[in-house]
């Protein structure tokens, strides 16, 4: 069975809460700090596939390098986007949880029970 992973920034709140409910439920997961262990290419797309996102909708537009890189404006293609969040991860929003086939965003953090309920279905 597979495991739950977090793709995540242990340092923001929003991870910090997902990383409780995984914790207090019991449940096996393992976490990815992306920041020191970057998501390639090819995995970014397999988790948006996942989610049934596009990369627009995982961008981190607000975020100062999206800005300075002008990403919004540009109206990049959904590969152009990925570069840019392999490249500068601080583009990619988080926390991602994935679990076999499924993925979700969890923004907001309760988003986690729709991986949680896949983990006691399959369990």
């Amino acid at each position: 069975m597979p495991k739950i992973t977090v793709y995540q920034k242990p340092t923001r709140a929003t991870c910090r809460k997902v990383y409780a409910v995984l914790s207090e439920s019991g449940v096996d997961f393992n976490m990815v700090n992306y920041y020191t262990d970057p998501i390639p290419k090819a995995r970014i797309k397999e988790l948006l596939s996942k989610m049934g996102m596009s990369a627009p909708d995982l961008l981190r537009a607000n975020e100062p390098i999206a800005k300075a890189l002008n990403v919004v404006r540009k109206k990049l293609s959904e590969n152009e986007i990925i570069d840019l969040m392999v490249k500068h991860t601080d583009l990619i929003l988080r926390p991602i949880i994935e679990k076999g086939t499924e993925a979700v965003l969890a923004r907001p953090p309760e988003r986690i029970w729709e991986i949680l309920s896949v983990a006691k279905e399959s369990a």
